[in-house]
């Protein structure tokens, strides 16, 4: 695992050094600071820790990830997709509109499921070229905290709720291969990839 302060320290001279909510340019980057590892690495299959000090490491974090998830033309990013063992998630599903800030969700808990649930086709840069359904609540309320560390709450539905869920399971080391119902196609999907079934861990 990649440890914040050592990492980040050589690149802390060149980041901003701003107390607003993460922003950063929606765009491509040449050498994204982090790479995400993919199906198979043991990287993904570990629970993270909470954190516990929020400063300009935990900001900086959200960036780099940030950096790494526009690159790939991605909605959401987990740290564990890129090596660190910390509860904190990236989502923007506005990432056309440069004006819309991303979501930030450190911590975060689910306190509210719904009854309801829908299927619906995910995806995940850690497995990529893998489309397949998953059953998920429809509604849920989550807790977390902000990048400055202030607590928060959040009502979410439809894909924002599902992409919630999908980066929460990120932070159990469970992947949503692990919740796919239809083993006959997830086995024939990762085939044509060339993954193997052996690294799913089904519920």
């Amino acid at each position: 695992m990649l440890t914040l302060t050592s990492n980040f320290a050589c690149l802390a001279v060149t980041a901003e050094q701003k107390n607003d909510p993460v922003m950063i340019s929606k765009r491509v980057y040449e050498e994204p600071t982090f790479k995400i590892h993919t199906l198979g690495s043991q990287e993904l299959r570990t629970s993270s820790k909470r954190i516990t000090k929020f400063n300009q490491d935990t900001k900086l974090l959200a960036r780099y990830m940030l950096q790494s998830m526009y690159t790939a033309k991605g909605i959401g990013l987990a740290a564990p997709q890129v090596g660190i063992d910390k509860q904190l998630i990236v989502i923007d599903l506005d990432f056309e509109n440069s004006a819309t800030p991303p979501i930030v969700l450190i911590n975060p808990e689910i306190v509210t499921n719904s009854i309801s649930v829908n299927t619906y086709e995910e995806g995940c840069l850690s497995i990529p070229g893998v489309y397949l359904d998953v059953i998920r609540s429809s509604i849920i309320e989550v807790n977390f905290r902000d990048e400055q560390g202030r607590p928060r709450s959040l009502r979410a539905d439809g894909l924002l709720a599902r992409c919630i869920q999908h980066e929460m399971d990120h932070l159990k080391g469970i992947l949503f291969v692990d919740r796919v119902t239809n083993k006959a196609e997830l086995n024939k999907v990762l085939q044509e990839n060339e993954m193997n079934l052996s690294d799913v861990h089904s519920l």
